[in-house]
């Protein structure tokens, strides 16, 4: 789920105004892209559109939309920013701001919004701008349309009663399948918390697990099991599956289990070149498509990254994995 849409569905459950500020449009260079959000209330500022003068200048903004929204139901605004020396940012391009004070009558649509990515269905959320602004709309995108996508449709200027915003929120989360409970495995984990993605975390040791509440991560389940290849089996297409158990045979043969299932969007294997090799061998012995011998990921990690702690091998890891994510959405696929 969006990291935002939980902690606006958070303040205003709790009866809080904010201003939901989205980057509307991105001119040239920029720091963030189309649709990026940050939500601010009267004393603090959460998520980022970028940081610098133009956060500051935002985050002002808003304060003052804040202000005007007490005395006017949706107020909006719209607002262009050169991202050049008067900012003092050197980026040369520009955006365009969409503020939207909110309140707990927008709870509706933010639950709403909140239930069907969790569902895993993307949402088109219109946003009206004008003296008199219609409440904001969710429906459904164009069939065949699941990517994110974020449109700025004004008139002659931003005041303009025509503007709307037009945008396609899509879950971004991915499936990762985490095999070993070691020391490397924690620290990815622990990782991992940190990303749009949810974990499920398989070893056969339940001792090997953190206890329980010391680990605080919510995209994580865990799952003690003697039988992980039938979880490989029943695991959703495109998964993003990591091998790092304390048995290399253990390891051939999660590897070899999810190769034959084919639409896996990312596999690694801890280990050395050596263990690749060996694998290679054996894994051609089975009969395994060697195209997809060559997808494996084996030592685990981007290259040029040497040291063997555990929480660096955790960092190049996911580095690798966001690699592989962004590799996936530029093919069309998640």
């Amino acid at each position: 789920m969006e990291a935002w849409l939980p902690d606006l569905q958070q303040l205003l459950a709790h009866g809080d105004a904010v201003v939901l500020v989205t980057v509307a449009r991105a001119e040239g260079s920029a720091p963030r892209e189309a649709g990026t959000k940050m939500i601010v209330t009267r004393e603090s500022a959460k998520h980022t559109i970028g940081g610098g003068h133009l956060e500051w200048k935002a985050i002002e903004t808003a304060r003052q939309v804040l202000k005007d929204g007490m005395r006017t139901p949706r107020t909006r605004r719209l607002e262009r920013f050169a991202l050049g020396p008067s900012l003092g940012q050197c980026c040369g391009g520009a955006v365009v701001l969409a503020f939207e004070r909110l309140d707990v009558g927008d709870l509706g649509w933010v639950t709403s919004l909140a239930k069907r990515l969790a569902a895993g269905q993307s949402t088109v959320r219109s946003v009206s701008f004008g003296a008199a602004p219609d409440a904001v709309l969710l429906s459904e995108p164009e069939p065949g349309v699941e990517r994110a996508d974020c449109l700025l449709w004004d008139g002659p200027g931003f005041e303009a009663s025509g503007a709307l915003l037009t945008e396609t929120i899509a879950p971004r989360d991915f499936a990762v399948m985490l095999f070993g409970a070691g020391h490397v495995g924690a620290a990815l984990v622990r990782v991992l918390a940190t990303l749009p993605c949810r974990v499920r975390w398989i070893d056969g040791r339940d001792a090997q697990f953190p206890p329980p509440g010391t680990l605080h991560a919510a995209n994580l389940t865990i799952e003690a099991t003697d039988d992980p290849n039938s979880l490989i089996d029943d695991a959703t297409p495109r998964t993003y599956f990591i091998v790092m158990t304390h048995d290399h045979e253990r390891d051939f043969e999660l590897a070899t289990r999810i190769l034959l299932r084919g639409d896996y969007a990312f596999l690694g294997v801890i280990g050395s070149h050596t263990k690749r090799k060996q694998f290679e061998h054996r894994l051609a012995a089975r009969g395994i498509d060697p195209a997809q011998i060559a997808r494996m990921k084996c030592p685990l990690g981007v290259d040029g990254i040497v040291d063997k702690s555990p929480e660096i091998i955790a960092i190049s890891a996911a580095a690798q994995i966001l690699q592989a994510v962004e590799a996936n959405a530029q093919h069309g696929a998640p």
